[in-house]
């Protein structure tokens, strides 16, 4: 057997998801059913993690064992002729047996973009949340500090979350600003990325993060809440879910690979 491991890229807006639901139609499934017409095999495969509904990304680990052959070199061409259009393998390894695309990932890094102008971007409006009203940047950088650190997230997280802890630890955090597309003379801000890392992430979580600072960039919340919001481990503290589309799955790291 070998181990097989891929990186894959999707817009997710037609997808439930990275991993595989009961009502079918996720990224697992159209890779599993593409990895079957190729080699004929029924293999499960193993993601870094799961995405919402609607969320995207750019580089998204998984392996697999298969008894195939086919040299590595060859693998991306031939599942990308069997994937829809919005469905990408951008690169494949052999690993070891041993390696797993999640347990041995060791820091993944998550993109929000809040598209800040006037009006909707028509060419990325499936990409971004579309917030025309005033959002004070430097309070959302200052309330997103808050958060760094090895933490109990709770207020952070899905009411509806199975994991035993909600302790993890977010070691980097930072929000830039494109004025490219802005037009001089107008209200617009721009278009806003917030890049938030750590070692792993709850259901929900980067987007109730966003959701939140949302409500400090418009000042209903002071920066400095953020603090006590995570020290409340409460769900009911926080603000509200921000939309999935504007998410993207960045990035994952691992030690040796």
């Amino acid at each position: 057997m070998r181990n097989l491991l891929m990186t894959v890229c999707y817009d997710g807006s037609n997808y439930y998801g990275f991993q595989t639901q009961p009502g079918g139609n996720t990224i697992q499934d159209c890779l599993e059913a593409a990895i079957q017409n190729l080699t004929g095999e029924t293999v499960k495969i193993h993601g870094s993690g799961r995405t919402d509904a609607g969320v995207h990304a750019r580089a998204q680990p998984f392996h697999f064992l298969t008894s195939s052959q086919i040299p590595v070199e060859r693998w991306c061409l031939a599942l990308n002729g069997r994937l829809p259009a919005d469905i990408r393998v951008t690169s494949a390894k052999e690993v070891e047996l041993d390696f797993h695309a999640r347990r041995s990932a060791k820091r993944k890094t998550y993109r929000y973009t809040i598209n800040a102008n006037r009006f909707t971007d028509v060419f990325q409006r499936s990409y971004q949340l579309h917030h025309p009203g005033k959002l004070d940047v430097d309070a959302m950088r200052e309330g997103l500090s808050f958060l760094l650190g090895t933490h109990d997230y709770t207020s952070f997280a899905s009411r509806h979350s199975t994991k035993a802890s909600h302790v993890r630890t977010i070691d980097e955090t930072r929000i830039e600003v494109d004025m490219s597309l802005a037009v001089p003379g107008t209200r617009d801000q721009g278009v806003i990325h917030l890049y938030i890392s750590g070692n792993g992430f709850l259901q929900h979580m980067v987007r109730i993060i966003v959701g939140t600072l949302l409500e400090v960039g418009q000042g209903k919340r002071p920066p400095e809440q953020m603090k006590q919001i995570l020290e409340a481990k409460d769900r009911k503290a926080a603000g509200p879910t921000a939309e999935s589309k504007g998410l993207m799955l960045w990035s994952v790291e691992y030690e040796q690979h």
